[in-house]
């Protein structure tokens, strides 16, 4: 059966040219199928108010910024959303760290890496102004270069078990004994820490009002999709579902 948008032909040609753009969708051929159905949509619309335009995409855009004014958003809504969402503008703590990396060579048995690594620890414990240093000479890590540094390291940024000691260590403690992971074994140092906190209202004031109005934004163009697609005598797919939004 023909798809039909009010009695204009949606052609397989049309679908298989637009399909391309869809592959991530879960379902490819209806998700291109139903941009297809709101563009034909808003162009008719477009074309029942006399807009023109270079192209199709200038014309829906044109169709999209009469038929939906833009929306008005104020500082007390801003306020307002920022209030009852505080989750939003934390910022969660870090640390700053640095490490000594020991990487096992094939040749290499693990109780000797482990034998020199803990040797190492030792040394650095007895004197830490050492760590820069003796990163220097023996970190198997691109970090050695700068001492060891890795700079500020928030929660989940790097490996379970490293994340998991660095942020057990107060500003200038060492680890007291090697960390494993995945990449080999680990001297840290934890050398700067900064607890998380609310980004203050008027750091975020701008950036909330312009998230507001593109979600207001959202919500009339959706509303207005619906009632295009309502109204249309739509033949040959079923939309249920169509009314995501549109890439124009």
């Amino acid at each position: 059966m023909a798809i039909t948008v009010n009695g204009v032909e949606i052609s397989d040609a049309m679908i298989e040219y637009e399909l391309p753009r869809h592959v991530e969708a879960a379902n490819p051929l209806q998700h291109a199928t139903h941009e297809l159905v709101l563009r034909q949509l808003l162009l008719q619309e477009a074309a029942r108010l006399g807009l023109e335009g270079q192209d199709d995409d200038e014309r829906i855009n044109q169709a999209i910024q009469v038929s939906i004014p833009a929306p008005l958003v104020s500082e007390a809504d801003c306020q307002a959303w920022y209030d009852a969402h505080p989750e939003a503008f934390a910022t969660g703590e870090s640390v700053a760290a640095r490490h000594i990396l020991f990487q096992p060579l094939d040749n290499t048995p693990l109780s000797l890496l482990r034998a020199k690594a803990e040797g190492i620890l030792a040394e650095i414990q007895a004197n830490p102004a050492r760590f820069a240093e003796l990163a220097q000479e023996h970190s198997a890590c691109p970090s050695r270069a700068e001492g060891g540094e890795l700079g500020m390291l928030a929660r989940g940024q790097t490996v379970p078990e490293f994340d998991a000691m660095i942020f057990t260590l107060e500003p200038g403690q060492i680890a007291p004994e090697l960390v494993e992971t995945q990449f080999g074994l680990h001297i840290i140092q934890v050398t700067e820490r900064s607890d998380g906190q609310t980004l203050p209202f008027e750091e975020v004031r701008d950036m909330l009002g312009q998230h507001l109005m593109a979600q207001a934004h959202g919500q009339a163009l959706h509303q207005f999709l619906h009632v295009l697609v309502e109204q249309a005598d739509i033949q040959g797919v079923d939309m249920t579902g169509a009314l995501e939004p549109l890439r124009a």
